[in-house]
């Protein structure tokens, strides 16, 4: 026979359940309010909270993280960044009428850059001046010129660099000429040219002094060229600043009577005649819309 217990705390045993039903009977008068008043919210349920545009805004700043639909805020891109890929998103359309009819000498391709070496020549009052008047001559035998973007002295082809070659060609350029020192070039006489194409003619203005100088600053920039597998300057170059050009051969019209007119403008000038002058002090290398410039000892 098993031994019977007693609690000595009976009433201990009731108090835990005195709750429960106490929330049972107020469970079932809110049904009856439901009932009898649908629009009577539920006093013992939870209030949810509700979401404001103030609420939204401090998630957007904070960054909180929430279900698929919360708005986030999006940081932008540095244009440092934008810039490396700005050539790779843009489509290339090659229009000849932005660039006054020119054509290409070599197809436009994506990561390719036309590149160039040249002796800037900063132009005086009266070179743009005496520039009018041989533009007006050349007019008058049927040659419309059009004037130079730019005035420098040409010491390389065009040629293409890749992208990834463009920083190991700047770096062979500025050991090659590192002993070259500054130097003086003259021009005085006109002289007609045209590119290989033969779709581009120019009236430029022949070097008579500074030549030998010139000679030695395109030997070393040929080094590099040859280091790179890249086509080198002329053999026997007419160094000459570009005056004027353009579209088409005009060679035979500028030629002869024309170009001995021009020389006389050039040679009757107000203050005697007239020369260019260049003080030699710094290269530049033009690769696509980058400049690089090589000062001169």
């Amino acid at each position: 026979m098993r031994p019977t217990y007693r609690s000595s705390h009976p009433q201990r045993m009731l108090v835990n359940y005195s709750s429960s039903s106490s929330d049972e009977e107020n469970e079932v008068v809110n049904r009856k309010r439901q009932k009898l008043n649908p629009d009577v919210k539920d006093a013992s349920a939870p209030r949810k909270r509700e979401f404001t545009t103030h609420d939204s805004e401090s998630r957007v700043t904070t960054g909180a993280v929430g279900h698929q639909g919360d708005p986030r805020k999006v940081l932008p891109l540095p244009a440092r960044v934008l810039e490396m890929f700005g050539d790779s998103e843009e489509e290339h359309v090659d229009d000849c009428s932005q660039h006054g009819g020119r054509l290409r000498a070599f197809e436009h391709e994506r990561g390719n850059w036309a590149t160039y070496i040249y002796l800037p020549y900063e132009p005086e009052d009266v070179f743009l001046e005496l520039l009018d008047e041989l533009l007006s001559g050349a007019a008058g035998h049927g040659v419309a010129l059009v004037r130079a973007d730019e005035f420098h002295i040409s010491l390389s082809k065009t040629v293409v660099l890749h992208h990834h070659w463009i920083q190991p060609f700047v770096r062979s350029l500025r050991t090659g000429l590192a002993p070259c020192r500054r130097f003086v070039c003259s021009a005085d006489k006109l002289k007609v040219y045209s590119n290989h194409e033969k779709t581009r003619t120019f009236l430029g203005m022949e070097v008579y002094a500074g030549h030998s100088q010139l000679l030695e600053v395109m030997r070393r920039i040929n080094e590099t060229m040859e280091e790179f597998s890249l086509c080198t300057f002329y053999k026997n170059p007419s160094f000459h600043v570009s005056l004027a050009w353009c579209v088409g051969d005009f060679t035979a019209k500028l030629q002869d009577a024309c170009l001995s007119e021009l020389q006389r403008l050039v040679d009757s000038h107000e203050a005697g005649p007239f020369q260019i002058r260049l003080n030699c002090r710094e290269l530049r290398c033009k690769t696509g819309n980058k400049v690089f410039l090589f000062p001169l000892q």
